[in-house]
C-alpha cells in the first residue's frame, strides 16, 4: 500500500512541476512577442526613414546620368 501512494504522490509532483514550468514557458513566450513587436516597429520606422532618404539622392543621381 505504501508503494501506490508514493506513486501517485510523485506522479502529481511531476504535474505540478511541468505545470509551473510551463507557465514560465508562456510568460517568456509573452515576453518575447512584445520585443519581436517593438523591434519590428523599430526596423518598420528605419526602413521608412531609409526610403524617404533615398528619394532625394536618386532624383540627383537621375538628374546626373542627365547630364
Amino acid at each position: 500500500m505504501l508503494w501506490p501512494m508514493i506513486a501517485i504522490a510523485l506522479g502529481f509532483l511531476g504535474i505540478a512541476v511541468l505545470g509551473v514550468l510551463a507557465a514560465r514557458v508562456l510568460v517568456e513566450v509573452r515576453r518575447l512577442a512584445h520585443q519581436v513587436g517593438a523591434v519590428s516597429e523599430r526596423i518598420q520606422r528605419a526602413a521608412q526613414d531609409l526610403e524617404r532618404a533615398a528619394v532625394p539622392l536618386a532624383s540627383r543621381m537621375h538628374q546626373v546620368g542627365r547630364d
